[in-house]
This record gives structure tokens, C-alpha cells and sequence, in this order.
């Protein structure tokens, strides 16, 4: 379809501003655009094209106008990511004023990380546009976590944050830990924060049969499915999986998903000599994942403890939850808000003690199928897109009564 719009010119207008990821492969962003939508907004999103998908230009899905602009990716370095968000800024700021000048803007939705995204949408704030900023990561913990330590770049970092919340008129957090810190840090007036849970849409995720190719034949399928960065903890799940192959070889792993350390992920799976026993399909689409988890039999959350994992909530969580599949998780705050008991936990940071919950749920069916029932019923009462949709609109009601 055309990058015409579809609705009504007298419905407020929401710009999103997404840099680090395409939509709608950003499940996240997707649902959020598409319930404003649904709530009776105009709706664009500008996004970097996809790697595999998400290749058109311009493109209107379930109403939601989308455009999107050729990133730069960084390659892991400091200056990479500067590069990148440094042209991205370029293109963002150049679509936001051609979307603007056919349709004004009411509200801009910025989604971090960077949490540079304010300078693309200055014009349209001296114009009279609201802000909502999206927090979905803490980019000076991300920073400490990849790169380690607190000098420039954090500080840095910290900045740009500050910044992106001075310009909020209303800021939308993931879980209570994200809030907590954007009303002490970000200097936030609780009825300005909204907690909109990162969770999956039931419709979508609903279990299928298990596909035997996806098995290979394995008596036990173990599955991760995310962003494979340096924070995100697969280094520890491999060497939680070579301690596992000491002791058992009933089992095959995949590691599902794209990330600036999937190739070193490969590399040290090689090197601790898990050979065919582990496979990296990169990204996969939705229907991918849902038949990925669908025919996995424990799926592992391995994000070590540091100040960004503890106070996070995955998605891949909730998503294995709702496919109601038990999971193997360090001990971190948010993800046992998440998880509850639909996992095991082990001590933060000890792959030898995720090798040994991975055992346990191994030798007991019955509890595997315990802490999947938990998780669906938690994700069914609780945790699904709808309740997060209802906070959502609450967040908007504010910020559209701000003008």
C-alpha cells in the first residue's frame, strides 16, 4: 500500500520515532501504534528499514502509516553507535518534518534507546507537539553493561537521558522499577508516569503442535529467543550448557534471534565444544517464534545481574510464559515480577547452577508442565497486551489533556 493516510484529518496525529530496530518487527512498538490507532488517533511511525523484512520505504498496515529510512548499523564500537545514531537523527528529523507538513503533529512518542531521539523532534516541540518518551531501556546502564565502567560515554548518556525527560510531558515505563527511577532520576511527577508492560498478544501467542524438524530428534528442546548483545547474557547460558553436556546428552539447544554478538556467541559455543548440539537461526518471524517455543521444551531467560538486567523486564519472558513453557532464569528482581513461579531460579551470575535447574526441570516432566501452566495463567489474568493497552490509553489521556 501507499504511505497515504487513512484516516480522518480532525484525529490527533502520533508520531513515533523508533531508531534501533524496524517496525513492525519491534513487537512492542507495533502494538502500541496499533492500539492508538484502534483508540481513534492518526498514527506514523518513522523506523530504520528492515534486515529481511520490513523493506518498504513507505508502507500503511492495520492503519498505522509507516516510513522508514536506510540506518547505519554500529559495529560494536563507541564511535560506531555515534555514527549511526548521528544519521539516523539526519533522516528521522527529515521525515518528521515532511510527515508534519502534511498533517500536523499533536503528540511525539519516543522510543529509546537513544535517548537522542528529542533533538529529530525539536521543531515539532517549538510547534506545540506533546512528548511522550517510551523508556524501554536505561541507556546509561546499557552502556555500563556493554562497555563497562562509568566514564564518558555513560556520562554521556546520562545526559541525553536527563534531557529526554525534561522534554517529556508524560513518560511510558515497562515495569515499576523504570518508573520508580524516571520519577527519583528523571524528576518526574508520578501523575505524568505510566506503567505499560512489555506483553505479548495472546491472539499471536497461542501454542502449536511441535514441530519435528525444529526437534531434530532430541528427547528435550531447550530455546532462547531475543537480541543476542553483550548484555544480554548467552555467554552464560553456553557455558551453563556445556556444564549440562558433562553430565547429559539428551538435549539440543537453539538461540534464536540478531545481535552485535551473535557472531562471538557462535564462536564460543564452538570453542566449548557444543557442536551440533546448538544451533543460531538469526531473526525469526513471528510464526517462527510461536513454533520455535511451541516445540521447546524449557526455555532460558540467562541475563546476568547488573544495575540494566535487574531492573528490566524481558520480553522473551512473557513470551515463553504465554506459550506456557517453564523457564530458567537468574534470581533478578523484575523477571521474577514477571515470571513468578513459572520458573527456577538460579544465584545471579553462576551458569554452573542454571546447568542444575536445567537438569531438574529435565528429570521432572510434571514439574515442566507445572510452571507452564503457571506462566499462561499468569500471562492469561494478568500480564497480556490487553491490560497494557487500557494503561496505555491512560498515559495519552494525560498528555492530550496537557494542551
Amino acid at each position: 500500500m501507499t504511505s497515504q493516510s487513512i484516516s480522518a484529518p480532525d484525529e490527533p496525529h502520533v508520531l513515533v520515532l523508533v531508531e534501533n530496530m524496524s517496525v513492525p518487527a519491534d513487537r512492542r512498538v507495533w502494538l502500541e501504534a496499533r492500539a492508538l490507532a484502534a483508540s481513534g488517533f492518526q498514527v506514523s511511525v518513522v523506523s530504520p528499514l528492515g534486515r529481511g523484512r520490513d523493506l518498504e520505504p513507505s508502507v500503511v498496515r492495520d492503519g498505522v502509516t509507516v516510513r522508514r529510512f536506510q540506518a547505519h548499523e554500529a559495529t560494536g564500537g563507541a564511535l560506531s553507535y555515534a555514527r549511526e545514531y548521528g544519521s539516523a537523527l539526519v533522516h528521522m528529523r527529515r521525515l518528521a518534518l515532511r510527515i508534519a507538513r502534511e498533517h500536523p503533529i499533536d503528540v511525539v512518542h519516543l522510543c529509546n534507546p537513544p535517548d537522542v531521539l528529542y533533538l529529530a523532534a525539536k521543531p515539532l516541540i517549538r510547534r506545540g507537539a506533546r512528548v511522550v518518551f517510551d523508556q524501554h531501556d536505561l541507556v546509561p546502564e546499557l552502556y555500563e553493561a556493554r562497555f563497562g565502567g562509568r566514564g564518558l560515554l555513560h556520562r554521556a548518556a546520562a545526559l541525553c537521558e536527563r534531557r529526554t525527560y525534561a522534554a517529556a510531558d508524560v513518560v511510558i515505563a515497562p515495569n515499576e522499577s523504570y518508573r520508580r527511577i524516571a520519577i527519583a532520576r528523571g524528576g518526574k511527577s508520578p501523575d505524568d508516569v505510566f506503567v505499560v508492560r512489555i506483553a505479548p498478544e495472546l491472539e499471536l501467542f497461542t501454542p502449536v503442535a511441535s514441530d519435528p524438524a525444529i526437534r531434530r530428534g532430541a528427547p528435550c528442546l531447550l530455546a532462547y529467543v531475543g537480541t543476542i548483545g553483550p548484555q544480554d547474557g548467552v555467554d552464560h547460558a553456553l557455558r551453563a550448557l556445556e556444564a549440562l553436556g558433562r553430565r547429559r546428552a539428551d538435549w539440543r539447544a537453539v538461540f534464536a534471534g540478531r545481535g552485535d554478538w551473535r557472531d562471538d556467541a557462535i564462536a564460543l559455543a564452538s570453542e566449548l565444544g557444543l557442536g551440533e548440539r546448538v544451533s543460531f537461526p538469526g531473526y525469526l518471524e513471528d510464526a517462527q517464534v510461536v513454533s520455535l517455543l511451541s516445540s521447546a521444551d524449557i526455555c532460558i531467560a540467562p541475563e546476568p545481574a547488573n544495575a540494566l538486567n535487574d531492573a528490566s523486564t524481558m520480553i522473551k519472558v512473557v513470551e515463553y510464559m504465554a506459550l506456557g513453557k517453564p523457564i530458567v532464569a537468574y534470581d533478578l528482581r523484575e523477571t521474577r515480577v514477571s515470571a513468578g513461579e513459572s520458573a527456577l531460579y538460579a544465584t545471579p551470575n553462576r551458569p554452573d547452577e542454571l546447568a542444575t535447574c536445567i537438569v531438574r526441570l529435565l528429570d521432572d516432566k510434571s514439574l515442566r508442565l507445572r510452571l507452564g501452566a503457571e506462566g499462561r495463567r499468569r500471562v492469561e489474568d494478568e500480564l497480556a497486551w490487553r491490560h497494557s493497552e487500557e494503561a496505555l490509553r491512560r498515559a495519552y489521556d494525560r498528555v492530550l489533556g496537557c494542551r
